[in-house]
């Protein structure tokens, strides 16, 4: 079941290296779709909360017509997050590939 997700995630999302992401998450939608806590431990400055948990219920929060560039702490939630909002419509969507975890980027805390 996992390799077949796998491979759905890779026609739903462009994964991206952390470079390329960096290049046009400032044109995009930047969603972390963590849970609210770990948003609020540390995040990539300017992104949203949108946790995989209330994806269902409020994905019409993101626009179609604007890239959505999401990301999570190892990159599985996001491909996730991708293959639904793929069904939903979304075709501009691209991941973080390997995550958080691996970003050297500008990071901010939620108080």
């Amino acid at each position: 079941m996992a390799l077949i997700t796998a491979r759905r995630s890779k026609k739903a999302v462009t994964m991206l290296s952390e470079e390329d992401f960096k290049a046009g998450y400032r044109k995009a939608q930047l969603i972390d779709v963590r849970e609210k806590s770990e948003f609020d431990s540390l995040h990539i400055l300017g992104a949203r909360n949108l946790p995989t948990t209330l994806l269902r219920s409020r994905y019409k929060e993101l626009r179609q017509d604007i890239p959505v560039y999401l990301y999570c702490e190892n990159g599985g939630r996001s491909s996730r997050a991708a293959l639904f909002l793929k069904k939903k419509g979304y075709t501009k969507l691209y991941a973080l590939d390997g995550g958080f975890k691996n970003w050297s980027g500008h990071t901010k805390t939620s108080k």
